[in-house]
């Protein structure tokens, strides 16, 4: 049914090892996220392991991570305060109705038309987003961590890191960063060092996960709250999942599948939902990990689940004794690894608009969520083109053996351009008769019929007869006024569509 390595050359040992360093990072990770959206640690952990599991097996992208993340945590705090943690169940799996749904209509395409400098602000935002999600654990419930407590969280950081650093130059027998977890739990148990540790920040002990329908009135009431929670969830999820397969698909060469990633992941939150997790998506961190440990099959998140339902079920007491600062070591290293830093590099040799998307991008991931930043890309870029193309059009004018003014139009003709496009004419300076040739040109929307209308309208006032040689059928159905008030020529017409 489907592989469960990425390749025909298997490397069992390195997805087995690489998985279990993925369980053991996304352990605090699901318990933050669900202090954050106000629901039990359990919450986020049955999410984190349902939905990694699910994605695994179903999602478009073998070796990418999914499981609670902090950009849906944020979205449903509001809903789990006002409402219980009974709707948040209900908008989940409403959540994943909807992601299914995009996958069905292939809308995972979509993700296609995001421009690179908004992808390398989306990559620079998040991973300033992951560094600033480690801060909470240099402080405590009255301020940052002083004297002795924070110079041994910071130096067991810094001895993590630099194992994850020169560990790979030695041997690449394990992944560095499970051996760096490793030494540094045996240093501080051994030693008795006190040290925050995973266990500090709640039990991760539990049962299986229980299948139950959310208790939640079925009425339409119930949908009109749900639904906005559920509509920015899926968009949020959606975008971070296929934005982080993009850029895994850019580090292991390989390519993934956008429309199946959104029916695996809108699967993975429908069961979620009924199983009382809290949703979630891919996790450009805990994905980092996986690659860079060796995991690149489906395999490696399979075995990431397997484990954490272990961890849960028979292991808690073991690993809450894990330090903190192994874990916020591994994830300084994600931050490392995930930052653009060529951005730096290339911002002087890149239109200063692109440099600016960059720019604005990584605030707004930062300042709001992902989708938000990502959508403001969007439109930044696509009115920085608009507004440059807008000057790409012009004309090539000629008097023809019938004594006709010739108008070879050249470039787009869409809303940014119609202004200029409107300029080129002299109908109080023209013959009588004029020819506007459109082989050499496109009209791309609405405003660009409209312009036409115009332009025949001016024409028509002046006495003057307009020619239209080389529309497209498309064009030529949609013209209102310039079919009565000019000859239409659509001999040799080009075969494009208009976007109106």
């Amino acid at each position: 049914m489907f592989d469960l390595l990425a390749n025909k050359q298997p490397n069992l040992k390195a997805e087995l090892l690489s998985g279990l360093t993925v369980a053991l990072a996304l352990v605090p990770e699901a318990v933050a996220f669900a202090f954050i959206a106000g629901v039990e640690p359990l919450v986020g952990l049955y999410a984190a392991f349902i939905v990694c599991l699910s994605t695994a097996i179903l999602g478009g992208r073998p070796g990418m991570i999914s499981g609670a993340t902090g950009a849906l945590a944020v979205v449903m705090v509001s809903l789990v305060a006002e409402h219980g943690v009974q709707y948040l169940f209900a908008a989940v799996v409403l959540m994943g109705v909807l992601q299914i749904l995009a996958g069905i209509f292939k809308l995972g395409k979509f993700i296609r038309i995001v421009p690179h400098p908004v992808m390398l602000g989306f990559v620079n935002g998040l991973a300033i987003v992951i560094f600033l999600a480690q801060m909470p654990q240099f402080q405590t419930s009255t301020g940052w961590l002083e004297g002795m407590p924070m110079f041994l969280m910071l130096g067991l950081v810094a001895l993590t890191m630099g194992i994850i650093f020169f560990l790979p130059k030695l041997t690449k027998t394990i992944p560095s960063s499970l051996a760096a977890i490793a030494v540094v739990s045996a240093i501080v148990i051994g030693f008795g060092l006190d040290t925050r540790t995973v266990g500090d920040l709640a039990s991760i002990g539990g049962d299986l996960p229980s299948l139950a329908i959310p208790s939640v009135p079925f009425t339409m009431e119930t949908l009109v709250i749900i639904f906005p929670y559920s509509l920015v969830m899926a968009a949020v999820g959606l975008i971070e999942s296929l934005l982080t397969l993009t850029l895994i698909d850019e580090l292991t060469e390989t390519r993934g599948k956008s429309n199946r990633e959104c029916v695996g992941q809108g699967i993975a939150n429908v069961v979620t939902g009924f199983f009382g997790g809290m949703g979630g998506c891919a996790m450009i961190g805990q994905s980092m990990i996986n690659v860079n440990s060796g995991g690149r099959g489906r395999l490696s998140g399979i075995v990431a689940a397997a484990f954490l339902l272990m961890f849960i079920l028979f292991a808690s007491s073991l690993i809450e004794m894990i330090p903190i600062a192994a874990l916020v070591g591994v994830m300084f290293m994600v931050v490392i690894g995930t930052f653009e830093w060529s951005s730096f590099r290339i911002v002087r040799r890149i239109p200063l608009s692109d440099a600016l998307v960059i720019v604005v991008v990584s605030a707004v991931t930062v300042a709001t969520d992902l989708a938000i930043a990502v959508v403001v890309g969007v439109i930044l870029s696509a009115l920085v083109f608009a507004w440059k193309q807008s000057h790409f059009i012009s004309v090539v004018t000629k008097i023809d053996q019938n004594g006709f003014k010739i108008y070879e139009l050249h470039g787009p003709l869409y809303f940014s351009s119609v202004s200029n496009f409107r300029d080129l004419f002299t109908p109080n300076e023209d013959p009588k008769h004029v020819v506007v040739e459109f082989r050499y040109s496109r009209v791309c929307d609405h405003s660009g019929i409209e312009a036409i209308d115009a332009l025949a309208e001016r024409y028509e006032s002046r006495g003057k007869t307009l020619h239209l040689r080389h529309l497209s059928h498309d064009c030529i159905n949609m013209l209102h006024k310039a079919q009565k008030l000019a000859e239409i020529d659509n001999q040799e017409d080009p075969t494009y569509r208009v976007v109106s």
